[in-house]
């Protein structure tokens, strides 16, 4: 059985398109017309979805503010929770703000490293548009964000 195996410049290749893919996506997300079946206000056309809300009804029919949540999540240590405070413009986030709650010194690490890189990855994102599986190398303080952010999701659409 052979094995293939890559080298180096084979890695930064896919390295680049990788970017280059990611780069394509964020430009696309921060176009402001809005796809085919978006929401957006009444009739979808950019020039609702692009309008201030004045408090209500951006984007996606979220609402303009700031919103709090703790998600919880699962490490081999045991149960962990992280707090997540995020402010909505018109359905994109404006800011970010975590508040680690680590129960242990290995916690502890791994959560300041993801909320000292959670906002260079999400501010300017449409909130139905956050993806977050690791940031600064943590991985699974993510799995609490995404819970808050579900539950931030749900209050904001109210």
């Amino acid at each position: 059985m052979t094995h293939a195996v890559k080298k180096p410049h084979q890695r930064w290749a896919l390295t680049g398109l990788a970017a280059l893919s990611l780069l394509g996506s964020a430009a696309c997300a921060a176009s402001p017309t809005p796809s085919p079946g978006a929401g957006g206000g009444a009739g979808g056309d950019a020039a609702n979805a692009a309008e201030p809300t004045s408090g209500a009804g951006g984007e996606a029919g979220y609402t303009d503010g700031m919103f709090s949540a703790t998600g919880s999540y699962q490490t081999p240590g045991g149960e962990e929770s992280i707090g997540v405070t995020v402010t909505l413009e018109s359905g994109i986030v404006s800011d970010v703000q975590t508040e680690p709650m680590p129960s242990n010194g290995t916690t502890e690490l791994y959560q300041g490293k993801f909320s000292s890189g959670i906002r260079e990855q999400i501010v300017g994102t449409p909130l139905d548009d956050l993806s977050v599986d690791k940031v600064s190398g943590s991985s699974l303080t993510s799995g609490g964000f995404r819970t808050a952010i579900e539950q931030i999701k749900t209050e904001a659409a109210q």
